[in-house]
């Protein structure tokens, strides 16, 4: 095959990809936002699912259904750069595999990292409900676990781990390795570059618990938050005025 058509058919399935990841966050933002709404709202809608007093396993399944949703609507777009990034480096002629599978490998083992912080997530919410530390709409029921929250994800932004999984998530060459050859390998690429980016996130979107998990605004700023530090140029030292402004926020909290 010439190479003029083994580009052009890349080209497509990068195209291809791309669309369809991007039908994924949109279809995951479709239901976040309305069912996010109805929460504040009348609560007979989308959200009336979460009003049951009692927590089956079917309510379980569609608690992990939206943290898995709202993680895919918030990381994957931060993910864009290292996948574009990915999808370049692959090379056109050593791959017999066609480039849209390990493209599609490489998103869903980030995905993976995500789905299963989602699992955890919907543990900890269940438990704190049952502990009456959250209330039925999923705020804190009492202001010092929202000050706690603050304060731990202040400082989590000062340790040095928090910064060594921030920059290799800024690094979308490194992380974007294409010498994994075949789907497995773009799997664990991209499970990999998911660890990395749980390292540097995990304590901020633990902040959904202390302003409420389905609250619009908060999780408009977390998302845009988590985009500023992986994309801006001066992403880095962004951690150092996120983090005492975490903190400062957190013992204003717990002073009320």
């Amino acid at each position: 095959m010439p190479d003029a058509t083994v580009k052009s058919a890349m080209m497509r399935d990068r195209w291809l990809v791309g669309s369809a990841l991007l039908s994924v966050v949109i279809l995951c933002w479709s239901w976040i936002i309305p069912m996010a709404v109805d929460m504040y709202g009348r609560m007979k809608g989308a959200s009336a699912w979460m009003m049951t007093a009692n927590w089956d396993w079917l309510h379980v399944v569609l608690l992990f259904s939206m943290w898995s949703a709202m993680m895919v609507a918030m990381m994957l777009p931060s993910a864009a750069p290292t996948l574009l990034e990915y999808a370049r480096n692959i090379p056109i002629k050593s791959e017999t595999t066609r480039p849209a599978f390990r493209i599609s490998a490489f998103a869903t083992g980030y995905v993976c990292v995500w789905i299963l912080f989602s699992a955890a997530a919907t543990i900890a919410q269940r438990v704190m409900s049952e502990a009456r530390l959250l209330t039925p709409m999923m705020e804190p029921a009492k202001p010092a676990l929202a000050g706690g929250l603050l304060l731990g994800a202040g400082v989590y932004q000062f340790l040095p781990f928090k910064r060594m999984c921030l920059s290799s998530c800024r690094l979308p060459a490194a992380c974007a390795d294409c010498r994994r050859t075949g789907v497995v390998g773009a799997f664990r690429s991209g499970a990999l570059h998911g660890l990395s980016c749980l390292g540097c996130c995990w304590v901020l979107l633990l902040l959904l618990f202390a302003g409420g998990v389905m609250n619009l605004a908060v999780i408009a700023a977390l998302m845009l938050i988590v985009l500023f530090e992986k994309t801006a140029p001066f992403g880095m030292r962004s951690t150092l005025v996120s983090g005492g402004s975490l903190i400062g926020l957190g013992l204003w909290v717990i002073a009320r």
